[in-house]
């Protein structure tokens, strides 16, 4: 209020008082109010209650105070709560709504569509979805998802708190959401052809990375020691792996005893006469084989034979392969491992997530581990171990509406439908395979057996790094990685060119012809680039932006994306 406005004496309307009643910043003080004294008047005029201000100019000398329903008050700061009673009086004025219009006002956002709620997010959302549609997606660990998928993800089963396993939750209401999680449980297994007596799942993780940390948990304690593939190897981080610098990037190295294994630099495959050799010196309690970026099959023999001979339990991360492990496609990690863990996206198309199999029930075989106080029975104890370890130890309420998601997924993978798409995602990656080869590029072991290649890029004089970043300006998604031998991690010398996403938008062995052209395109821009301005990440990057080959390449991608849908939506 300034000195202007006082002077007008207009009395304020009840709109002005429900401001003035709503305001919590307001402040009764000399700073925040004309230099004069003021006086309220509350009169009836009719059943309407009316508050006028006026300025009683005759009591300039009691500056910094005023008279409040005839009474005389300070104004000054230290005094505020002398104000609670003309507050309260204020109040009263304005009538509480009723019950009715508080019902509305509750509904009025709780059912707005997103382009209403949100308009800023909304407009992003659109652009991404744009990008999808528009772009070339190669990254070997994404992949596009059906409409059920997405309806089950935002549907109303995440408004559910379900913690603990089916039939001893934590809240109660959970009668509907203990089938949800009991069907995807049983769909899991199915998809996998697994005995449900001599198998359990826990299907809870939010991904899997947590679903290894939980194996991890669950059966060692802190400083125990596990091995997997090294990660510029093909492995990952969650297996547990050290930086150059011996920096200790995930919890799996952090919290317990990680040791690496290799692959032959020569060739680029496992080296499985070290391994066993190493193996046998370390004496791992948890031997993992599986990687993220490991283009051949896994010899589950040799690694169940080391497992044995240094004692330790077999646990296989089939994240990136379990697609084709549940089409057949490829060899089951299941005859041989006791415990097998998968993302639920990637190849296998349900929604982002994790999940834990586990052995149960008698031993049928050697088990080469005892737990817990030498406890070596012959009944398989992971299941109680592996099921606490997820909740309560590492997780809270699961994500229900995955698991519907993911239940939805599972129902789709043991139909001949999926079998066929990923026979289609080998014969794509083969088909992206030989025709860089017959361009003269590298591939480390020089081809694949599964849905991802590693394009070696060191032999054109280029990184990872930049030639991932020419792709991306050209809407072509892969990730750069480590090839081993030249600099590991700091200095990533390949990219990872997986199959699965485009064949699932409809591309066949043809389409990946026309890709692999612009891939080798991307590389030839990317020397180019190099060779006039240098390998200086801020340079390269410069002279990138409305560069004319870019933005050519860039039209004839979005060209060619256009031409395929994107599942789960009508576009």
């Amino acid at each position: 209020m300034d000195s202007s406005h006082a002077q007008s004496q207009s009395p304020l309307s009840l709109d002005n008082l429900t401001s003035f009643k709503t305001d919590s910043n307001f402040r009764f003080s000399s700073n925040s109010v004309p230099p004069l004294p003021l006086h309220f008047f509350v009169e009836k005029v009719g059943a309407s209650p009316l508050l006028e201000i006026h300025e009683r100019k005759n009591h300039l000398k009691e500056f910094g105070k005023a008279m409040v329903l005839g009474k005389s008050m300070s104004l000054e700061r230290k005094r505020k709560r002398d104000c609670e009673p003309v507050l309260s009086s204020c109040r009263r004025l304005v009538p509480e709504p009723g019950l009715d219009e508080r019902r509305v006002a509750a509904r009025s956002w709780g059912n707005q569509r997103l382009e209403e709620a949100d308009p800023e997010l909304c407009e992003i959302l659109n652009k991404e979805k744009k990008r999808q549609f528009f772009g070339i997606e190669l990254i070997a660990s994404e992949n596009f998802v059906c409409r059920a998928v997405m309806e089950a993800l935002g549907s109303h089963l995440t408004n559910k708190y379900s913690e603990g396993m089916p039939g001893a939750r934590y809240y109660t209401g959970n009668h509907f959401i203990d089938q949800i999680e009991t069907l995807c449980q049983e769909r899991a297994l199915a998809a996998f052809s697994l005995d449900s007596e001599k198998w359990g799942v826990n299907v809870q993780p939010y991904s899997c990375t947590s679903a290894n940390l939980a194996v991890y948990t669950g059966l060692l304690l802190p400083g125990d020691r596990i091995m997997g593939l090294d990660s510029p190897s093909g492995g990952h981080r969650s297996h547990g792996w050290y930086m150059p610098g011996g920096k200790k990037v995930s919890a799996a190295s952090i919290f317990f005893e990680s040791f690496p294994y290799k692959v032959k630099p020569q060739t680029g495959y496992i080296d499985y006469d070290k391994l066993e050799e190493k193996a046998l010196d370390y004496r791992p309690k948890i031997l993992i084989c599986g990687g993220s970026s490991y283009p051949r099959e896994l010899d589950y023999v040799r690694f169940k034979q080391i497992a044995d001979r240094c004692g330790a339990v077999l646990m296989c991360d089939m994240a990136n392969i379990s697609g084709l492990v549940a089409a057949e496609e490829c060899a089951s990690p299941f005859d041989y491992c006791d415990i097998v863990t998968s993302t639920t996206h990637k190849s296998l198309r349900g929604p982002r997530g994790g999940i834990i199999f586990y052995r149960k029930g008698a031993k049928s075989r050697k088990q080469g581990m005892c737990f817990g106080n030498g406890d070596c029975s012959r009944q398989y104890d992971f299941e109680e171990k592996i099921n606490f370890s997820v909740f309560p130890s590492l997780q809270g309420g699961p994500h229900t509406n995955r698991i519907a998601a993911l239940s939805i997924a599972l129902r789709q993978v043991a139909t001949p439908e999926y079998k066929a798409y990923m026979q289609q995602v080998k014969r794509n990656a083969q088909a992206l395979a030989s025709a860089l080869l017959r361009r003269k590029c590298k591939l480390v072991t020089g081809g694949t057996d599964n849905h991802l290649l590693l394009w070696d890029v060191t032999t054109l004089g280029l990184t990872g790094k930049c030639i991932e970043k020419v792709c991306e300006m050209c809407h072509i998604t892969l990730n750069k990685t480590a090839i081993f031998g030249y600099n590991g991690a700091i200095s990533p010398g390949g990219v990872r060119i997986g199959t699965p996403a485009m064949t699932s938008r409809g591309c066949s062995e043809s389409d990946f012809e026309t890709i692999a052209d612009f891939l080798y395109r991307a590389a030839q821009i990317t020397s180019a680039v190099q060779r006039d301005h240098g390998k200086l990440q801020k340079q390269f990057l410069k002279y990138l932006y409305n560069n004319k080959d870019v933005v050519d390449l860039r039209n004839r991608v979005e060209a060619f994306a256009a031409q395929f849908a994107m599942p789960g939506f009508d576009t």
